[in-house]
């Protein structure tokens, strides 16, 4: 009984903790999209805000992913949705350069779960 207790105890912080994820939609065309792979992409995963909230590039043409809820459909690249358990929290609507990009990000970030 014990060893189970102890086990639950170690699950449930994970469990309670939402997963994040930042939705990138873009385009093959975008200059937008491809100005935020040089600015940001390659260092996103090595900052604090690519481990708390992992990048996942989608091609908007695809469409929303099955089991992902968003306010509404993202209309042009880039479009940055975070989202916690597939549920929308926010988003950035084009790419309005690096500086102004880290602060929006870490605005929606204020307001996951």
């Amino acid at each position: 009984m014990r060893v189970v207790l102890a086990l639950l105890c170690l699950l449930l912080p994970a469990a309670a903790s939402a997963e994040l994820r930042l939705v990138m939609f873009e385009q093959e065309w975008c200059s937008w999209c491809r100005r935020w792979d040089r600015e940001v992409g390659d260092a996103y995963a090595l900052t604090e805000e690519g481990r708390r909230a992992p990048l996942w590039r989608i091609d908007l043409d695809d469409g929303v992913p099955e089991g992902v809820r968003l306010v509404s459909p993202p209309r042009f690249t880039p479009t940055f949705v975070l989202i916690s358990d597939g549920v929308e929290i926010g988003r950035i609507e084009g790419y309005p350069g690096e500086d102004f990009f880290w602060m929006l990000l870490d605005e929606l970030l204020a307001r996951a779960p």
